[in-house]
């Protein structure tokens, strides 16, 4: 039995199923949307079914691919960290060797730096000699003082600015490493130290240069001076002992005992060296000065003029040719007698034809004698210092009025007088 339905335009037949079990039977009536509602049911599950079977059978592989990604991730980030790592390294190990070798150069900069201040004080001393000695050098740069010397040293970038760039000072530089990576083309701290480091390397050098020839200017001046002493003594007559001509660092002009094996000054290079050439050489012009000081180059009576000189003349008591073994200085009665060098007084008293007479012996074979004294104010014995008063002139003796005899003799043979006043005219431009 089947009825008729109107599907889509059609009319839909009713389909019944009709079940037999023995004596029993029985139908069902299936319309066709029940139809359709089953085909759908059996399909949705068997779509199911296949996909729970499939996730079932894929979840493993998917499991373990989604842990592979996972982990190729997570080894990739690794290897990335890593290489920033090392890379880092790379950057702090070259910054503190950098860091390290501007740190070397800032304590050699410090070093030189303190050298020169160092240097500075050795030279002011043999300048404050120099000065004392009346040594100059013309046409030399002055010396640079410690306090210029950090100026130019601050004016061209400065070791100051240099540790405050390397942090070496009281605060630290921040993030200095960074300062090691790329810049894209700016200055680098490695950079900008390298430029200070020249700069402040030419300032001190130039420094140095300039107080080697300050140095070199006075020891050529001290020099000068010595062979002029040394000449002008020479054309007198006098020579003097080779120790007198040999520098005598750090000694006094006093003879005096002393001895032990030869060393070496204390140098560190040129610059040293160049102290003590001007050391050995004005000590050298201060012991040629000292020797020169103990000659009788003084006049014996300043204000007053020469009547006589040295030489054969016509004797005024006996009208002939003689010797003349000095020369008169006019004088009136009383007026001041000074000695012309330092010396001990070895004669003072009555002397024959001299009269009043003091002899004072000033060393090397040289003697002087002060003749027709109308007062002596020195005793034997007594150590003289140049200038000191030694008499009053007067008329005693074989004299023909007041007058001062005046003699000069080396080696005890009599030498004319003229020679050392002169000679010390010449001499006061270097001594005094």
């Amino acid at each position: 039995m089947s009825t008729e339905n109107r599907v889509f335009g059609k009319r839909a037949q009713k389909h019944i199923i009709i079940l037999a079990s023995g004596d029993k039977v029985r139908h069902m009536t299936l319309r066709p949307w029940m139809a359709a509602l089953s085909v759908c049911f059996v399909s949705v599950f068997s779509i199911g079914y296949l996909a729970a079977t499939s996730y079932l059978v894929l979840r493993d592989d998917l499991i373990g691919g989604t842990m592979a990604r996972q982990a190729r991730m997570q080894h990739e980030y690794e290897d990335r960290i890593a290489a920033l790592r090392a890379q880092v390294d790379r950057v702090t190990s070259r910054q503190l060797l950098d860091q390290q070798v501007v740190e070397d150069k800032v304590e050699k900069l410090l070093q030189q730096q303190m050298a020169l201040t160092s240097r500075h004080g050795k030279l002011d001393t043999l300048l404050d000699r120099a000065e004392e000695s009346g040594v100059s050098a013309k046409e030399t740069p002055s010396v640079i003082t410690p306090q210029a010397l950090e100026k130019r040293a601050d004016a061209s970038g400065g070791i100051k600015a240099i540790e405050r760039l390397m942090g070496m000072g009281d605060k630290k530089a921040p993030d200095v490493a960074l300062a090691y990576a790329p810049t894209g083309g700016r200055e680098t701290l490695s950079d900008r130290a390298d430029r200070m480091f020249s700069k402040v390397t030419l300032s001190l050098k130039d420094i140095e240069q300039q107080q080697k020839s300050r140095i070199e200017g006075l020891t050529a001046g001290a020099a000068e001076a010595t062979d002029a002493i040394v000449g002008i003594l020479a054309r007198t007559g006098v020579d003097l002992p080779a120790e007198a001509l040999a520098p005598q660092i750090g000694e006094t002009t006093d003879v005096a005992a002393v001895g032990g094996p030869f060393v070496e000054p204390e140098t560190a290079g040129a610059f040293d060296n160049s102290l003590v050439a001007l050391d050995s050489a004005l000590a050298r012009l201060e012991q040629v000065r000292s020797q020169a000081k103990k000659l009788p180059f003084n006049n014996p009576s300043p204000q007053s003029d020469i009547t006589s000189r040295f030489g054969n003349r016509l004797d005024p008591f006996l009208g002939r040719l003689a010797l003349h073994a000095g020369i008169d200085f006019r004088a009136s009665v009383g007026t001041r007698v000074v000695a012309t060098a330092p010396g001990t007084v070895i004669a003072a008293g009555k002397n024959g034809g001299y009269g009043n007479m003091v002899e004072i012996d000033h060393g090397n074979g040289i003697t002087t004698r002060y003749a027709h004294l109308s007062t002596i104010l020195v005793n034997v014995g007594d150590k003289i210092s140049s200038g000191e008063a030694i008499g009053r002139s007067g008329s005693t003796g074989r004299s023909t009025g007041p007058h001062l005899h005046y003699e000069v003799r080396l080696n005890g043979e009599a030498v004319d007088p003229m020679r050392f006043l002169t000679a010390g005219i010449k001499l006061s431009h270097y001594i005094n």
